[in-house]
């Protein structure tokens, strides 16, 4: 199973808050800018990639069962959305890298893993 420390290095993403929960293990990743989808899926200790950079974003996908959001395209969140990530102990993470690009990458290593 892979951990969001993993992710850090596949998509080679920034950490911007929540350095110490880094360890979660990921069981899903969704990709999506429709809020509503994502509080449509019934995933658990999924990793939410989008580029949105609400704090509303940090609410769904706590409210939804996500452990962590990846920020792509180099976007940077809003301020409140990290203080939200911060005292919820979300770890926000930020890559230059494209949906499509970052899916793709978790796929193939994901499918790499499972070979071993």
């Amino acid at each position: 199973m892979m951990k969001i420390k993993d992710i850090v290095a596949i998509l080679d993403a920034e950490v911007l808050v929540g350095e110490n929960y880094l360890n979660q293990e990921i069981e899903e990743f969704a990709a999506s800018d429709l809020l509503s989808d994502v509080l449509a899926l019934s995933k658990e200790n999924f990793l939410l990639l989008t580029s949105l950079t609400s704090q509303q974003v940090v609410r769904t996908a706590e409210i939804a069962g996500g452990i962590g959001v990846v920020f792509v395209r180099g976007k940077t969140p809003e301020q409140e959305a990290i203080g939200l990530a911060r005292s919820h102990h979300i770890p926000l993470l930020m890559t230059s890298k494209s949906t499509f690009d970052a899916c793709r990458k978790i796929v193939e290593a994901k499918n790499k893993q499972e070979k071993l």
